[in-house]
């Protein structure tokens, strides 16, 4: 009885462990994938090995969430085995198997077009509208990615099954051996509390721990993508605990010398007060693109209008920098604020500011403007009147992502036409330079570039257009990007040129021609503004003017999960998961310390909106 007994104890505790183990290595082995992928034309063979090494502790942590479920079934088993818990255990096989491979596969796809980890982004995104969130993948990529995600499944559940059913022994009657065993497995169970904390040290885990190396690819291949799609989730809605860099007060003291209201000794640039406002963002445009030439018209109107030659994107996503633009609002390196419509509604912005002032306000875009909330801010934000794909007769809703930009355009242009006499802020998107780039204008054999060159040709035709109409003389128009896109191609998040776009203030409202040195992102553009029509802007602490002297002037940017800063050339970028400088020149170690001021007291904001 006594060799049964310690027979069936060994049973139960190997179960636990190879199934345990079996959770791990379902995990190690994703990573050589990933860097078969991504990473072959910079991994050594040690990388191979260093990326698996240092991605176990979160692998570890992963597959202790997992057991909790079959340790509890094991411990079960020991007193009463049965169908019901094989049918519990086939299902939690098909949920743990779902929840592995979805999230590798998706981490495989999406890091393509991402540059990071697998995050609570690009999920906020397909909740948002699904169709559009896979506009970029192609529809090939997607069924051959669906039907391999549900054959892994398939496969993954019944490997999990085997390991059970391979140790399978008929239970034992004896209560004092169900005791014993009961007892032994409950305390591997409550073992399980380690690998899930991360080890015994005062820190708990985080995805920062897979980091090593300096090639940031090499560090994402060995974070687990599901720990990082959950860690990205549960920490989501914390503002008030993110990013505590540092006490209180001394934050709130360095910030209070990097923000500023006023507009004192304001270099004008207008001879309009009220001017008409068409405020056009282009879809992943930047400097890198401008100086390829495919943007000839972008290029010429740099020399007609104000060019801000020192400007920055606030972060990589439409729904970030299009805040940032409109309601001079810093982007965050691990949410879109865009996801909490009771605190974007709560927001400055432009729009609001000038429909108190009478101002006639339109959004056009030619895509779905309910995507990332889009519709909900605007709305919030006084744009009621709202031009979306869905306003177009379905012949012109031609491309993934809805209306091409000459269709758009050509919509403006009607309305160009209204004989009102109250000012206007018109916001017209572009999305024709998004992938997969399928424009209805095939003049250069680079696909990316042409579909470039295609929506510059669309702004060349609306400015000319404008130009043409009784209103020119009256109207300011501000061409900005949102973002940098796909070019060029393959820029990771840590190069500073990842963030360098142009912005252009052009028509008959500017005095003249000009450049302007001056550094900024986005959220400097509504105080700039704002300071150009007299209109106060102190609910915009975080928006500076970019044209008074009195204002301390620096760009400062996010991406998951790290932030930058430049100040007259001397620039950073930090990464927070593993707490480092990652990229920096000139006298940099000045802006450590006030980007993470900024950031803190930025999440301070957020929490109390």
């Amino acid at each position: 009885m006594g060799i049964i007994r310690r027979h069936f104890i060994r049973i139960q505790i190997l179960k636990f462990i190879i199934t345990y183990l079996t959770f791990v290595t379902l995990y190690v082995i994703q990573k050589p994938f990933f860097m078969a992928i991504y990473c072959r034309d910079i991994a050594s063979k040690a990388d191979w090995l260093r990326v698996v090494y240092h991605g176990l502790s979160i692998d570890f942590t992963m597959a202790g969430y997992l057991m909790i479920i079959p340790a509890l079934l094991l411990i079960a088993e020991v007193w009463k085995e049965g169908n019901t818990t094989h049918h519990i255990r086939r299902i939690y096989n098909i949920l743990a198997s779902t929840i592995i491979i979805v999230t590798f596969f998706l981490n495989i796809i999406l890091y393509k077009f991402w540059g990071f980890p697998l995050d609570s982004t690009p999920v906020f995104y397909f909740l948002s509208s699904p169709i559009d969130a896979i506009a970029s993948v192609s529809i090939g990529v997607t069924i051959a990615g669906i039907i391999a995600t549900i054959g892994m499944i398939y496969v993954t559940s019944n490997i999990l099954q085997c390991v059970h059913k391979l140790l399978d022994i008929p239970a034992i009657s004896s209560k004092k051996i169900a005791i014993t065993t009961t007892i032994i497995l409950t305390v591997m169970t409550a073992f399980l509390f380690i690998p899930i904390r991360g080890g015994i040290t005062a820190s708990t885990q985080n995805t920062g721990s897979a980091y090593f190396s300096n090639e940031m690819k090499l560090n994402h291949a060995a974070v687990n993508p599901t720990f990082s799609l959950l860690e990205s989730i549960t920490k989501d809605n914390d503002f008030a605990n993110q990013y505590r860099f540092m006490d209180d007060k001394k934050a709130g003291e360095i910030v209070s010398g990097m923000i500023s209201t006023s507009d004192k000794d304001t270099e004008m640039l207008l001879k309009e007060k009220r001017p008409d406002i068409y405020i056009i963002i282009l879809e992943s445009f930047s400097d890198a693109v401008m100086k390829t030439g495919v943007t000839p018209h972008l290029k010429a109107l740099c020399h007609e209008g104000v060019y801000f030659e020192n400007m920055y994107a606030n972060s990589f996503r439409t729904d970030r920098g299009t805040l940032a633009i409109l309601s001079g609002y810093p982007a965050q390196p691990t949410m879109s604020l865009m996801k909490y419509p009771k605190k974007t509604n709560k927001l400055p912005s432009i729009g609001k500011k000038l429909s108190q002032r009478g101002y006639n306000l339109r959004y056009f875009y030619g895509g779905d403007a309910d995507f990332t909330n889009m519709r909900s801010y605007m709305v919030s934000m006084d744009f009621t009147d709202i031009t979306s794909n869905t306003s177009f007769p379905i012949n012109e809703q031609i491309c993934k992502w809805g209306v091409p930009d000459h269709f758009l355009f050509q919509r403006v242009q009607q309305n160009l036409k209204a004989k009102d006499k109250k000012p206007r802020l018109w916001v017209i998107q572009t999305s024709s330079s998004h992938e997969p780039f399928d424009v209805p204008y095939h003049k250069l054999n680079d696909k990316v570039l042409n579909a470039f060159n295609y929506t510059d040709s669309c702004i060349g035709k609306f400015i000319n257009k404008l130009k043409g109409s009784d209103r020119w003389n009256r109207s300011l128009v501000i061409l900005i990007p949102d973002h940098l896109g796909c070019f060029p191609e393959n820029i990771d998040n840590f190069s500073i040129s990842r963030y360098q776009i142009p912005m252009v203030w052009l028509g008959g409202a500017i005095k003249a021609p000009k450049q302007i040195k001056t550094y900024g992102s986005q959220q400097d553009i509504a105080a700039t503004l704002l300071g150009q029509m007299g209109i106060a802007h102190h609910d915009m602490k975080f928006s500076k003017n970019m044209l008074s002297p009195q204002v301390p002037h620096f760009a400062f940017f996010t991406v998951p999960d790290a932030w930058g800063m430049n100040q007259n050339g001397n620039y950073l970028i930090f990464n927070n998961k593993n707490k480092k400088v990652v990229v920096s020149k000139g006298e940099s170690k000045k802006l450590v310390q006030k980007g993470k001021a900024y950031l803190q007291k930025l999440y301070d904001d957020i929490a109390v909106r």
